[in-house]
């Protein structure tokens, strides 16, 4: 990573500066949010990843922040800068609704955060999307079906804290799989919604968008009917036997 680390000293200079204070911003607030990254422990920021922004690669942009691979100490992370046009003035309040995430082993680890930053492990893998877009012979099968039973239990996780994601309706966005498996940017997280996030996942692999036709081609569809059926039932009361219900019309209960 160090070969193509760009230190604090130079995220000023363009045309690093337009990542730092994305989309727009002043030589002061440039100032600022450097002496802040230090503060925080960052070393310098290395533009990589599959996401390009003004010409430069990052890890990914959302309405909120951008995230871009970062050294704090002597490891990589990923750092999320909070965008200058974003609605919300400050990343504590994710921050929070992270580290909720964390109690319950969902969502990649947050490290440290202030006003305009988040640092959080970084998780090397695909998106769901691409993994399973990748995925081909002999053992495909049990491979899925173990990825899928680790979201839907993560998600079955975060109803039980009443924290909705808010966007697992587009899991093929939120969804990692690499070393490990994990749902991330909480950036639309709430506690004070009712919680839909085994229902959205679930909806999402199986049903209604461009992941579930990927997935059909690879497991056995489950019957709409009865999955539409246990999917209502879980809705009215999120039980773990209602969960296990719904993750055996999927036939994932055995995986």
């Amino acid at each position: 990573m160090d070969l193509s680390l760009v230190p604090l000293s130079k995220l000023a200079e363009e045309p690093y500066s337009t990542i730092l204070g994305y989309p727009k911003t002043t030589r002061r607030e440039l100032t600022s949010r450097i002496a802040e990254l230090r503060k925080l422990g960052i070393k310098g920021i290395s533009f990589t990843g599959q996401a390009i922004l003004n010409s430069l690669n990052v890890l990914g942009k959302g309405y909120v922040g951008v995230v871009v691979l970062s050294k704090y100490k002597t490891k990589e992370v990923a750092l999320k800068i909070r965008r200058i046009d974003s609605s919300r003035a400050e990343m504590d309040s994710e921050a929070r609704l992270l580290r909720l995430a964390n109690e319950v082993g969902v969502g990649p680890k947050l490290i440290a955060n202030s006003k305009n930053f988040m640092i959080m492990e970084y998780l090397e893998g695909r998106k769901i999307v691409d993994w399973i877009g990748e995925l081909k012979g002999k053992g495909s099968a049990p491979k899925l079906k173990s990825v899928v039973k680790k979201v839907l239990e993560d998600c079955y996780n975060l109803d039980k804290i009443r924290l909705d994601h808010g966007e697992l309706s587009h899991i093929h966005k939120h969804v990692i799989v690499g070393k490990s498996i994990s749902i991330i940017d909480f950036e639309s997280a709430s506690v004070n919604r009712r919680v839909s996030n085994v229902t959205s996942a679930t909806q999402s692999i199986f049903i209604g968008s461009g992941i579930s036709k990927l997935v059909k081609k690879i497991i056995k569809e489950p019957q709409r009917g009865k999955l539409i059926t246990s999917l209502r039932k879980y809705k009215k009361e999120q039980s773990r036997k209602n969960f296990e219900a719904i993750l055996q019309v999927l036939g994932l209960e055995k995986t």
